[in-house]
């Protein structure tokens, strides 16, 4: 059987990611950070990884884009994942008990205005991760306490939902990346995330950009991420989708002209979002 690794345990929205995305079984390999994600795929340890790169909310995980080009891995698809946050609980705990909730920092951003409205006073903890969360409360059973996750979790690690769908954007998805050391060619590519930097000059990046539009190919995100080391200095990273292949390869040859450097982290085909109407 293949393995994956994740950031997180068992019952975290990266296990619903993979479970989502792979038609075959795989064996997850729990990892306590998104470095030892990339160590683990890197000495061959698995075979996959999946790794959360933004959500609609929070926003980029920018060390994650770092991640991906230190370790030179490649992304062989994408997946969106709907967010719904339930507030949950071992059996005894109502809401109205209720003093201290733990769970992921950017799942409690996820969940501030139903925490602001009804639990101001509570305290917050953070734990690496929403699943980490669950288990914490399922096996330590601190009194009056919550946990804030996923239905995946409540049911793995045997705990009531006292509330559901308590994130404060309904339409909330995280957008996760699936990684492996080499590519994979897919004849159904039609979008690539790279990476480039320009040069300290105006219009270096329009240039770049307006290169993508004369060829027809749409960007769907630009990110710049800072590179270490050198102040005032960033990477781009570039999501683009295109309809014509040729296209696409015009477009990276033209683009090569004007940047000092650029890779392609992965092609690969686009992931569609399911809008959940709530």
């Amino acid at each position: 059987m293949k393995k994956i690794a994740i950031q997180g345990i068992r019952g975290s929205f990266h296990e619903d990611a993979v479970n989502s995305y792979f038609e075959e079984e795989l064996e997850i390999v729990e990892c306590k950070s998104f470095t030892r994600v990339c160590e683990v795929i890197d000495s061959d340890a698995v075979n996959y990884a999946a790794m959360a790169i933004e959500n609609s909310i929070a926003g980029s995980l920018l060390n994650n884009y770092q991640l991906i080009r230190d370790y030179h891995l490649k992304i062989i698809g994408e997946i969106y994942i709907h967010i719904q946050m339930n507030l949950m609980s071992w059996d005894g705990v109502t809401k109205e008990d209720i003093t201290d909730i733990y769970s992921h920092p950017i799942a409690l951003k996820q969940c501030a205005e139903y925490l602001e409205k009804y639990y101001p006073n509570v305290s917050l903890h953070e734990m690496s991760d929403t699943a980490a969360s669950a288990k914490f409360i399922s096996e330590e059973k601190p009194v009056k306490s919550a946990a804030i996750g996923n239905l995946r979790s409540s049911q793995l690690y045997g705990l009531n939902i006292l509330e559901t769908g308590i994130e404060t954007n309904k339409k909330n998805y995280t957008r996760f990346l699936m990684l492996s050391k080499q590519g994979i060619p897919s004849e159904f590519a039609n979008k690539a995330s790279i990476c480039f930097e320009v040069g300290h000059f105006y219009g270096s990046l329009a240039r770049v950009l307006n290169t993508f539009s004369e060829y027809r190919i749409n960007l769907t995100k630009i990110q710049s991420v800072p590179i270490i080391g050198k102040p005032n200095e960033y990477t781009f990273h570039v999501d683009i989708e295109w309809e014509s292949l040729e296209n696409y390869e015009r477009a990276i040859h033209q683009v090569l002209k004007s940047v000092s450097s650029l890779a392609i982290l992965g092609e690969y085909k686009r992931g569609e979002v399911a809008i959940h109407n709530q």
